[in-house]
């Protein structure tokens, strides 16, 4: 027997072995929706990735990138926003400062005029949107501050989007790499929470008017009938 005809002859098998192994790796593999089959772009690599692209939005590798840093920064954005429309609330109702419901804050007094809030808001983002935009395209190009050149603030981390070294990781967190996988996850986790959730108080503010504590407070004083339906 030729070894062409054993070849054809095993290849049957081959395809069905290989078929196991993918229908297996796809059963392992965590999903958006149970039983669910994830999108073909997504192989599970991506920190939080579990198949979600109905769109197809990630479906070109170059384009898979950007979107991944762009969900990056909306997550962190939305953890502070969070936070910021959260924790003032707090502090007011527990006595320790006095300070206006998020949706307010704008119109309260400051001691500096809106366009010099305005104008140092744009300068500092600026610097720090465009080196950012250049780690991004040339990752590693701006691992070192000019400003604090020689002084030990150099950026160790060697992926987009997780700089590290003493200004983003000064208690030195995740030093290895499971750690920094587990670290990774929690934090794009937290981060769709948060993007959901300050969508919620959006919501929750315009409708009622109130600060998100002051709603919760309503509700646990009478969770029978102070709900989002009444």
């Amino acid at each position: 027997v030729s070894k062409d005809a054993l070849s054809r002859r095993s290849a049957p098998k081959r395809a069905m072995a290989a078929r196991r192994v993918a229908a297996v790796t796809a059963e392992a593999r965590p999903v958006w929706f149970p039983g669910g089959e994830p999108a073909e772009h997504l192989d599970g690599s991506l920190p939080g990735d579990y198949g979600f692209d109905p769109l197809g939005l990630g479906a070109e590798p170059e384009r898979l990138k950007w979107m991944q840093q762009a969900e990056l920064m909306h997550c962190r954005w939305a953890m502070a926003g969070f936070a910021g429309m959260v924790l003032p609330d707090v502090a007011t109702k527990a006595g320790v400062l006095d300070l206006p419901p998020w949706f307010e804050a704008g119109a309260s007094e400051m001691p500096f005029s809106g366009l010099t809030i305005f104008w140092t808001q744009m300068i500092l983002m600026n610097w720090v949107e465009v080196r950012r935009w250049q780690d991004f395209k040339n990752p590693g190009c701006v691992n070192e501050d000019p400003i604090f050149k020689g002084q030990g603030f150099e950026c160790t981390g060697t992926e987009v989007g997780y700089p590290g070294g003493k200004w983003f990781n000064p208690l030195s967190f995740a030093t290895t790499e499971e750690q920094m996988a587990a670290y990774k996850l929690k934090e794009i986790k937290n981060g769709r929470l948060a993007m959901v959730a300050t969508v919620g108080l959006a919501a929750q503010a315009f409708a009622t008017g109130e600060s998100p504590v002051t709603n919760y407070l309503a509700h646990l004083s009478d969770p029978g009938h102070t709900t989002i339906f009444q």
